[in-house]
């Protein structure tokens, strides 16, 4: 990067710009435009010819990607639903470390390294990547399901088994060089001192943050200012973040994510969820883009088979070890399975591990590229894993189809369902089906029940489809873009499908199937632009409202202008 160039702007506009043109030609060739992201990075890393972008000014934009996306995980997940999963996650959790780590050990005594390098790179193999299992859990709408909170809940602990190795590692560091070290006592006051500050900075959230920090949201909002509260959002996050790395030695994301938790206390967490997620996902792009950075393709010629074993312990032995764990502390073996693989993947935290080993002098350069290519390839390979593993746990919970054969049936056989909310006991027929259960899919769905019409809710969350089973209504949580949530909508036999979420390319996705599955279906959807009108027109939507004319229109006729 030529000198006179600002660092800040030149790594935005090369880092956005080279990931849009490379995330579109992917996703015209049917890949996850994440892999267009990593293959920005690479393209304008160290390790390759033409333009190169700033790498420690990449981390840092990159690191408030992490921190935004773990504010809005935060939002949507309450201490309660933090206790109801903990009897799983830690020990899983600590399990899984074990376990992975003891493999990575057993690979560092074959490649002759001391004990030290082991370690590092055994528990660098061993966590998780937030940001890519936040992103696959975001991408299927499973965020809020059980087993989403069970692999947020497991990586809040490996956080913290993190915090602590970071922690004691610059401690342990002359033991494991042959140098002498910290005796017994030391080792377990630093440990000590260390848990407490984690301990302090947590009950402070808890106790003062669930008080301060829905008073300054509540008191923007009450501003009148939707530019002072969108403020008010990033202040929160970015500054709770801040001070508790800054403070108490917890990492950027820990903080983030307690700050979204005591905020989704407060009436106004959905419109903070709303606001956060503009910068929030071009940020995540930017991590994306500084992962690549990282990445030394000539480690794939030089060591092919290391990165093997590396990519098998990464995908294959961490899922197997995660799923017999949870398996033995009472999931079932669909849940099991969509939960180990969510986590066969590695990123920020190993970057982290491994970049300090090196500076402490413990792990040679070797380690360091070996765990960023199983980062890489792990990142690229893992939505392939966790689109099969929620692809086999569909089908293998979709209810069964009733016989056409078989007109005078008594009663129909119990369904299974594929969802956390039962599913509908008896088939509908001749039914309306409404897509979302937001602010504008309820009101839509209690005029259709007003109507006696009968009505099925396909929503995105527990708290949705609890409403309107509430209100009498057939009720489905899950992704209606997933072919098998959609599935039991029963398409066939509706009237109508009402598409009422905001995001224009999940309801194409919805309208698309739809209109495949039931040529003769009436489609209404919403948009927010001409463009997505037409795009919605395109995939088949029969009518497609768009908000704000609708609105001028009304306004128009309450005015009775001629």
């Amino acid at each position: 990067m030529p000198e006179h160039q600002p660092a800040l702007i030149a790594t935005l506009a090369i880092g956005l710009g080279l990931a849009f043109l490379l995330g579109v030609v992917t996703h015209r060739l049917r890949v996850s435009p994440l892999v267009g992201y990593l293959l920005a990075g690479v393209a304008v890393g160290p390790f390759t010819p033409g333009l190169m972008a700033d790498q420690d000014m990449a981390n840092q934009l990159a690191e408030i990607g992490v921190i935004l996306l773990m504010f809005a995980v935060g939002l949507h997940f309450s201490l309660k639903d933090l206790m109801a999963v903990w009897r799983v996650a830690v020990p899983g959790s600590l399990g899984r470390i074990v376990a992975a780590t003891g493999m990575g050990l057993a690979m560092a005594w074959a490649f002759g390294w001391n004990l030290g390098a082991g370690l590092i790179f055994g528990i660098a193999l061993s966590v998780a990547s937030t940001v890519v299992l936040v992103r696959a859990m975001q991408d299927r709408r499973i965020a809020d399901t059980e087993r989403g909170h069970i692999a947020i809940g497991w990586l809040v602990v490996e956080d913290l088994v993190t915090i602590l190795v970071l922690v004691l590692l610059p401690a342990l560091a002359p033991s494991f060089r042959g140098e002498g070290g910290l005796s017994l006592a030391d080792l377990a006051m630093t440990l000590l001192v260390t848990l407490a500050k984690v301990g302090a900075f947590i009950g402070i959230m808890l106790v003062a943050g669930r008080r301060v920090i829905p008073w300054i949201m509540h008191y923007a909002a009450h501003t009148g200012s939707r530019e002072l509260f969108r403020l008010a959002v990033y202040a929160v996050a970015l500054g709770v973040a801040y001070a508790a790395s800054a403070l108490f030695g917890v990492s950027f994301a820990l903080g983030a994510f307690l700050a979204g938790m005591v905020m989704a206390e407060s009436k106004l967490s959905q419109r903070a969820a709303e606001e956060a997620l503009p910068l929030r996902d071009a940020f995540a792009v930017l991590f994306f883009v500084s992962v690549g950075m990282l990445f030394n393709p000539g480690i794939l010629v030089q060591a092919p088979l290391a990165v093997l074993a590396v990519l098998g312990i990464i995908l294959i032995g961490k899922t197997a070890v995660a799923y017999g764990l949870l398996r033995a502390l009472g999931q079932d073996r669909h849940t099991s399975f969509s939960i180990a693989a969510s986590l066969a993947q590695i990123g920020e935290f190993s970057f982290i591990l491994v970049g300090l080993g090196g500076t402490l002098g413990l792990l040679p350069p070797e380690g360091r590229d070996l765990v960023l290519a199983g980062a890489i390839l792990s990142i690229l390979l893992n939505p392939v894993l966790f689109g099969l593993a929620e692809r086999w746990r569909g089908v293998a919970l979709r209810p069964p189809v009733p016989p056409a054969a078989v007109p005078e049936a008594a009663e129909p056989a119990p369904v299974t369902p594929p969802m956390r909310i039962p599913m509908p006991m008896t088939a509908l027929d001749d039914h309306d089906v409404v897509i979302g259960y937001g602010r504008v899919g309820s009101l839509v769905a209690a005029g259709l029940r007003g109507a006696g019409r009968p009505v099925m809710v396909i929503g995105d969350t527990e708290d949705s489809v609890s409403a309107a089973s509430a209100e009498g209504m057939d009720a489905v949580q899950g992704n209606a873009a997933d072919p098998d949530v959609l599935a039991a909508a029963n398409l066939p036999a509706a009237r109508r499908l009402f598409v009422t979420v905001p995001e224009t390319f999940e309801a194409g996705q919805v309208v698309q199937q739809a209109r495949a599955a039931n040529p003769a279906l009436e489609i209404l959807a919403r948009a927010h632009s001409d463009a997505a009108v037409e795009h919605l027109f395109r995939l088949g939507a029969s009518r497609v409202i768009m908000a704000e004319r609708e609105v001028a229109h009304r306004m128009l006729g309450e005015a009775s202008v001629s």
